[in-house]
């Protein structure tokens, strides 16, 4: 059963008012493909409430758009780093363009982007994180993994949807997951790894809508079980009660202390054992697919898709009182 949507009445109400928007999908990251699904599903939704609104593959082509002065505002879905668009180079792009734009501003993109700096930050705050290590390619990653306690969890500090990600339960198997970390730009990550449940809240305007908790026919939530598989189940809310309340509050912390605006998606686990949260990572451009959590979440809270897009939109203007877009 949906909860009752508390959001608020759009501030938006004439598809106009927004101007020319590119929808800015695709690039060349790792998460290209999720990122042209999702694309297309926000520009045809967008299309259906009458915004003015067309696909735009990459950096590359949106230059092109601004030096032509073709758009007015743009609808970022560009996923990931390395030519994506939640690291804070598009942003600052756009502002320099003084081109108003959705999701978060240089700031908070760039930071939540990189997960070691994010967790510095929530960590100087109290914020619970599990306890962590950096890595090189010159990283003695024995002695790491030891000072931690396997298992432990490599990744990629800057990549997303489980790109280059090894859960390692043997010391004999770390190199084989420092090596598949290692494909990517930036440095590794090794963290301990949380047993228990996996839950994500979306985070729209200044709420938390309600939990997901996710339950994958095999043993993770991997690329697979997120993008291609049909039989991942998503519990929405995945908690209740006081639980329900702290997690949403916890995770919407989390998101503003990150330096996050306008929309994102904040990652939880909750140990098994003694029902504490930890938080793992902010994504500022969340997938927009059929198997995306965002859109299941807002379901819950009572937003349909279409509805969803429009207020994703809106988070490109200004709230009365703030001035100018970014610019």
């Amino acid at each position: 059963m949906a909860e009752a949507n508390n959001i608020g009445p759009r501030r938006v109400s004439n598809a106009k008012d927004f101007g020319r928007v590119a929808v800015l999908m695709g690039g060349t990251s790792s998460e290209r493909e999720v990122s042209l699904d999702s694309g297309s599903n926000c520009l045809e939704a967008l299309k259906r409430q009458g915004v003015d609104a067309y696909k735009v593959d990459g950096i590359a082509a949106l230059v092109d758009e601004l030096v032509n002065k073709r758009c007015q505002r743009v609808f970022n879905i560009l996923h990931g780093h390395a030519g994506g668009g939640e690291d804070g180079i598009l942003q600052g792009l756009l502002d320099a363009f003084g081109i108003p734009y959705t999701g978060s501003d240089v700031l908070g993109s760039a930071l939540s982007m990189d997960k070691i700096r994010t967790k510095q930050v929530w960590l100087s705050l109290g914020l619970p994180t599990p306890r962590y290590a950096r890595l090189s390619r010159n990283s003695d990653v024995a002695t790491a993994a030891r000072d931690l306690g396997l298992p432990v969890i490599v990744k990629p500090a800057c990549e997303g949807s489980s790109v280059g990600v090894t859960r390692v339960f043997k010391e004999a198997d770390l190199k084989q997951a420092v090596d598949l970390a290692a494909r990517y730009q930036g440095e590794m990550l090794m963290e301990q790894l949380v047993v228990g449940d996996e839950l994500t809240v979306a985070v729209l305007g200044d709420t938390a809508l309600p939990s997901i908790r996710i339950v994958p026919a095999g043993e993770y939530y991997d690329y697979h079980a997120k993008y291609k598989a049909e039989d991942t189940q998503y519990i929405c809310p995945g908690l209740q009660g006081a639980a329900e309340d702290e997690i949403r509050a916890l995770a919407l912390e989390a998101f503003r202390t990150a330096g996050c605006s306008g929309w994102g998606r904040v990652d939880v686990m909750r140990d098994r054992a003694s029902g504490k949260f930890y938080l793992l990572e902010v994504n500022t451009a969340p997938g927009m697919t059929s198997h995306s959590l965002v859109p299941k979440s807002a379901k819950q809270f009572g937003i349909e898709f279409d509805e969803l897009v429009w207020r994703v939109l809106e988070t490109s203007v200004p709230h009365a009182g703030q001035g100018a877009p970014r610019s």
